[in-house]
């Protein structure tokens, strides 16, 4: 299966401006193409991993990728998606945000001699002259088209600031840079960029006349990767100094029975044919599935030896086996305990299992929590430090949330 093809088949092309020279370009590892990524955080999460994916698959069958830290955009904020407007950061944050993106995408795609590009568009995004950008870009675009965009439409009911209204000019600036910079003839993004990218097609056409056009290809990559990925708390994070290994692993062990094989398909490098068969699984088959995609992936991001361990504790929560080393572990100290005790509210809290005493209280009204795989249902259960001490206790917050608490007596 060529490579154009494979990408179909595991549901990652959802929509294109020119099907047949995108497939001809792919399958001839002749396409350079781009995906933007604005530095919000200081850590990549699980939705930028299907767009990392999808570069390195087409990095391997000889394309070139290049990667666009958004030091410019970000400054503005991306409306897409969003209910309200983005906090607004400093340039030093966003830059020292884009530095850890950089050290994380180098995992996935090969810098080397030529193979891809890493490039800014605070190169030339923050350089510009207002005047000089309306009289040259801002006469491209239509006002009554822009309000007419997906990203627009949302938001104009809880009011759209004239900063984000400048988000799909910006972008669109910058594919017309690369075009022009690096031969860049294609763009990737999720369905919510659709408007943005198709904004970006047009201002090529527009100044470079129609033979550019012809040359200019926009994809739209399924945006299942805006849905994946978060939690009750959050965000799931590539860093694992933000999510561990076994949390990473436990959430992709976690994911329901329909998203498995969809999961598979898109985010791993499994053969299709081995994806294929478990179709015919079920039951307590796709558990199985799941522990597939959880090592898959959890590899991927942090390597086979953590993937490993991440696995083999999860074994030892869920299958009475050993590795309880691996399991994440929180240790309390001397002042945590009030004569000598703590209370089962205080150890959800200070253990980060619960956000506040009072979401503690609830979980353990509710029947949610477990301590070493008996329900507790006590708010006022105590215990002494002696519980703690050796291989802790485990705490076990609804289904996907474990923690090993120990108290080490100096």
């Amino acid at each position: 299966m060529d490579c154009y093809e494979e990408l179909v088949a595991r549901g990652l092309i959802a929509q294109v401006t020119n099907e047949e020279e995108i497939r001809r370009m792919v399958n001839a590892g002749e396409a350079t193409f781009y995906i933007g990524f604005d530095p919000t955080a200081d850590s990549l999460h699980v939705g930028h991993f299907m767009a990392l994916c999808l570069m390195r698959r087409l990095q391997l069958a000889g394309n070139r990728p290049i990667v666009l830290i958004g030091d410019g955009t970000t400054m503005i904020g991306d409306p897409s998606g969003r209910t309200d407007m983005r906090k607004m950061m400093t340039l030093e944050t966003i830059h020292e945000n884009g530095e850890c993106f950089k050290k994380q995408m180098s995992r996935f795609i090969d810098f080397s001699e030529g193979k891809a590009l890493m490039v800014n568009n605070g190169d030339w995004l923050l350089k510009l002259n207002y005047v000089e950008l309306l009289r040259e870009v801002g006469a491209c675009f239509s006002v009554n088209n822009m309000l007419r965009a997906e990203c627009y439409k949302q938001r104009m009911e809880r009011g759209l600031s004239f900063l984000e209204f400048n988000y799909m000019i910006m972008q669109s600036y910058d594919f017309y840079m690369l075009y022009q910079k690096y031969g860049c003839t294609m763009q990737f993004g999720g369905d919510d960029q659709w408007s943005n990218m198709l904004g970006g097609t047009e201002l090529i056409r527009r100044k470079l006349g129609g033979d550019a056009h012809a040359m200019t290809i926009t994809l739209l990559l399924n945006s299942e990767g805006k849905k994946m990925g978060k939690t009750q708390s959050g965000a799931v994070w590539l860093d694992p100094n933000k999510t561990s290994p076994y949390e990473f692993y436990q959430y992709w062990r976690n994911v329901g029975d329909a998203d498995v094989l969809k999961c598979l398909r898109m985010l791993t490098f499994l053969p299709l044919e081995q994806i294929d068969e478990m179709d015919k699984w079920e039951g307590s088959q796709l558990n199985t599935a799941k522990e597939i995609l959880a090592y898959e992936l959890t590899k991927l991001i942090h390597g086979e030896e953590e993937a490993k361990k991440a696995e083999t504790a999860a074994k030892a929560l869920f299958g009475g086996g050993g590795g309880m080393d691996n399991i994440p572990t929180f240790t309390l100290t001397e002042a945590d305990f009030t004569d000598g005790v703590i209370d089962i509210l205080g150890v959800l809290q200070k253990s980060g299992l619960a956000a506040s005493r009072s979401e503690a209280r609830r979980n353990v009204e509710q029947g949610g929590v477990s301590v070493n795989g008996v329900q507790e249902k006590d708010i006022k259960a105590t215990y002494e430090k002696s519980s703690f001490e050796g291989e802790g206790l485990i705490f076990r917050r609804g289904k996907k949330n474990y923690m090993r608490v120990k108290f080490l007596n100096d």
